[in-house]
């Protein structure tokens, strides 16, 4: 048996799609190797050494990313106070592609796709693939067009003591409108979810896994990008 790891982690680019309700981000050369060698006269006469740096201007929502605690709670800890060990853990992923743009995922689905998936959820962290990233990014129209998870469905995971959950997309809360049934359960019920994860499709069928998302330590963050990865045993 082998060990493979897949990144579920979107590329961070200038002007990426982001939630309806967030500004995209500005992600663009700041210094450049042809400027550093022109300008700094770095290392010695004979061997110059260049440098390359990027600025980027963007909230702690963009991108692959955890949501705090604090994000919809405000006495809620901020990224840099929850626990590491939180965010890495066993873990299933389930295939939801049957859910369309701007559907409900509900109770009956996750059964189904337990049942189907053959680990019943203890613990884990549930990540959910539903073909939104393949369908529409990089267009606009993956901002407007995610399914949603039910209040009820919520309740579920956190029933089974599942306190992350994953989805692809900017949010785990359709954009068709403002009632952010998942974020006000996610709040209740003190446990939180990654979005706009990718290549949810690999980790589909493949049982029990390895699930690791770091956050960065941003302090007080509201959330905070994350290098998420897992690791199937092949």
């Amino acid at each position: 048996m082998t060990e493979r790891m897949v990144d579920l982690t979107l590329t961070l680019t200038d002007n990426m799609p982001a939630h309806k309700l967030f500004q995209r981000p500005v992600i663009v050369p700041h210094y450049t190797h042809e400027q550093t060698r022109e300008q700094f006269f770095l290392g010695v006469e004979d061997d110059r050494l260049s440098f390359a740096t990027t600025y980027m201007g963007m909230i702690d929502h963009i991108g692959t990313h955890v949501d705090a605690f604090y994000h919809v709670n405000p006495e809620g800890a901020s990224v840099d106070r929850m626990p590491l060990d939180m965010f890495m853990g066993k873990a299933v992923c389930w295939d939801l592609t049957h859910i369309p743009d701007l559907g409900d995922i509900d109770v009956s689905d996750f059964e189904a796709a337990e049942e189907k998936g053959g680990v019943k959820v203890d613990g884990h962290i549930v990540l959910l693939n539903t073909g939104l990233h393949n369908r529409h990014y990089p267009d606009v129209k993956s901002v407007w067009s995610n399914p949603g998870i039910t209040e009820a469905a919520t309740h579920w995971l956190a029933d089974r003591g599942s306190r992350l959950h994953g989805v692809e997309g900017p949010s785990t809360d359709k954009p068709s409108d403002n009632l952010f049934p998942n974020h006000r359960v996610c709040r209740d019920r003190g446990i939180a979810h990654y979005e706009w994860l990718i290549n949810l499709e690999e980790l589909v069928g493949k049982g029990e896994f390895m699930f690791y998302g770091p956050p960065i330590k941003i302090g007080n963050g509201s959330g905070a990008p994350v290098r998420a990865w897992a690791i199937l045993d092949e």
